[in-house]
């Protein structure tokens, strides 16, 4: 069976949709602290995953793993800070 041939699905379009929504901000902009977060939660997930399987002297130091974590707590933090406090527009003053 050819590849182009096998069904994908009518969400297909719905899904796109969603992962580009995950980096944009309420005006519809890509967000960079959103991105870093995501990216260092992710690198984070994988590491531990990857850090199950491997002997303690090839594992990354403490240090570092509570680097990234730091760093992708808070970037996302600081998105969902700015979505919570986000700066009014003059009208609403």
């Amino acid at each position: 069976m050819e590849f182009s041939k096998l069904y994908i699905g009518p969400n297909t379009n719905s899904m796109k949709k969603f992962f580009t929504q995950i980096f944009q901000d309420e005006s519809g902009n890509f967000s960079s602290k959103r991105f870093v977060g995501i990216i260092a939660a992710l690198t984070l997930c994988i590491t531990m995953y990857h850090n199950q399987f491997t002997e303690e002297h090839v594992a990354p130091a403490t240090s570092l793993v509570n680097a990234v974590a730091a760093l992708a707590f808070g970037a996302l933090g600081l998105a969902s800070a700015d979505k919570i406090f986000g700066k009014k527009n003059n009208d609403q003053e």
